[in-house]
């Protein structure tokens, strides 16, 4: 099967050796996507709600390279900082998915790469038809 790799220039895609997303048939993994500004730095520092959006406004985009849509998002995993905030991510979420539904989990961990981050977010994709 062809391997797509799709990247969103993340400055850590090429240090680490990652890319935001890789398709292969009919699956699309969107790597753990942090609130990472063109350049490097943190969009919305401090604020819960608005760095979930960020980063599924970064998710969303590379799903679209890949050729599908939110409508394809089977699972979202969501990582905190601080669990107690779940419901600022989930409202942020809810936006997204409010009628897609995916399967979807919300867990805190203990850190990120960079201490301003305190979502992060990843997404499995199935499409029909890709291969």
């Amino acid at each position: 099967m062809a391997r797509q790799n799709i990247s969103t220039g993340s400055p850590y895609e090429e240090s680490i050796g990652f890319s935001r997303a890789v398709k292969i048939g009919n699956m699309l993994a969107v790597s753990g996507t942090a609130p990472i500004k063109p350049g490097g730095s943190t969009a919305c520092v401090g604020d819960v709600y608005e760095q979930t959006k960020y980063c599924l406004g970064i998710i969303e985009r590379a799903i679209k390279e890949a050729g599908g849509t939110l409508d394809n998002v089977i699972r979202t995993r969501i990582m905190m900082r601080d669990i107690s905030q779940w419901q600022e991510a989930g409202r942020a979420h809810g936006e997204f998915f409010g009628q897609i539904k995916p399967a979807s989990t919300f867990f805190q961990a203990s850190s990120f790469i960079n201490e301003e981050w305190l979502v992060m977010i990843e997404a499995d994709c199935y499409v029909e038809g890709w291969v």
